[in-house]
């Protein structure tokens, strides 16, 4: 098994980004990813997933990839049955409840195909935020009292005040993290709408940091409302446009989830088991020029009504506020 650099405990090296216009195409950003890198995908589960970018990356033919994420969802899957990725970290994985489990990442963690390092939603926080502060850990009662304390090889450690027993979770540095945004400069500073996630910390943990946005703005549009600005240029080394670029997963107040899309997914998962997710790959990845022609497999009158169904809910939202 290829092993990332990005050990555990490990903090990524201060680096320094200039002032620059860092706007390239998909395929440009994702030749920062080298086989065996430590990938942290931003988001959670279908919130923000950076699906134009991870399309992208599937077509490179990277493998030996760890991917780590909060709560990851189908997208995990899809590297997996490539065989881009040989090792997860994350809290869960699978589309949600009404879904199921995954049973790719079963079929390939049971029969020895990949790793499965599993940590609590908030231990994965702290690994990234100790990595983002420069610690090579952070103390916290999170996992103890679980096996999993046990099972990752956790360090505990005694609080040097009151003697408390707690878990040092290890810093975590991903090699590159990949984020989809819903606004950009050509230089870098991104903004978001809504939840950030665990976003900032993925960021200032990681070496190399790619984000695509729904938008490309001047730089003044960015300025005009500095409390949107989720992370400064200094932070990011690619910028990509990417309209519906977490599409079929959802980017807050642009478009819904397409519930639809993961109830076909699921159903070629289940004709055809785990190689149902490289059917998909095929078919959606693949099987098109780019993340466009993907796009046009949906329609616009599906994407429309994606739109809309985001805008009424925002829209709902702000009327209770």
């Amino acid at each position: 098994m290829t092993v990332s650099a990005a050990q555990p405990g490990s903090v990524p090296p201060v680096t320094h980004r200039l002032v620059a216009d860092k706007l390239v195409t998909a395929r440009e950003a994702v030749l920062l990813v080298r086989d065996g890198d430590h990938i942290a995908i931003g988001g959670t589960l279908y919130s923000r997933t950076p699906m134009a970018l991870l399309f992208e990356l599937l077509r490179t033919g990277r493998t030996g990839l760890t991917l780590s994420r909060p709560l990851a969802c189908h997208e995990t899957e899809l590297f997996l049955a490539c065989g881009a990725a040989e090792r997860i970290v994350t809290s869960w994985v699978g589309i949600g409840l009404r879904w199921g489990l995954s049973p790719v990442l079963r079929h390939y963690v049971e029969n020895g195909l990949a790793s499965y390092d599993e940590w609590s939603h908030l231990a994965l926080g702290l690994r990234y935020k100790a990595a983002a502060m420069g610690v090579p850990f952070l103390p916290t009662r999170t996992m103890l009292g679980s096996g999993l304390a046990d099972r990752t090889g956790t360090q505990r450690v005694s609080c040097p005040y009151t003697g408390e027993e707690l878990l040092a979770v290890p810093a975590l540095a991903p090699d590159v993290t990949i984020l989809h945004a819903h606004r950009a400069d050509v230089y870098g500073n991104v903004q978001v709408d809504g939840y950030r996630h665990m976003d900032v910390d993925m960021a200032r943990a990681a070496r190399r940091v790619i984000v695509s946005a729904e938008e490309i703005v001047a730089p003044e549009v960015i300025e005009a409302a500095p409390g949107s600005t989720m992370l400064p240029h200094f932070t990011v080394d690619a910028v990509v446009e990417a309209p519906f670029g977490s599409y079929p997963h959802e980017c807050y107040g642009r478009y819904e989830a397409d519930f639809r899309h993961f109830d076909d997914y699921v159903a070629l998962l289940r004709e055809h088991g785990p190689d149902g997710a490289r059917r998909y790959v095929d078919r959606n990845v693949l099987g098109q020029a780019d993340f466009a022609g993907f796009l046009e497999t949906a329609g616009a009158g599906r994407l429309d009504e994606l739109t809309r169904a985001a805008q009424e809910l925002t829209s709902r939202a702000g009327n209770t506020t």
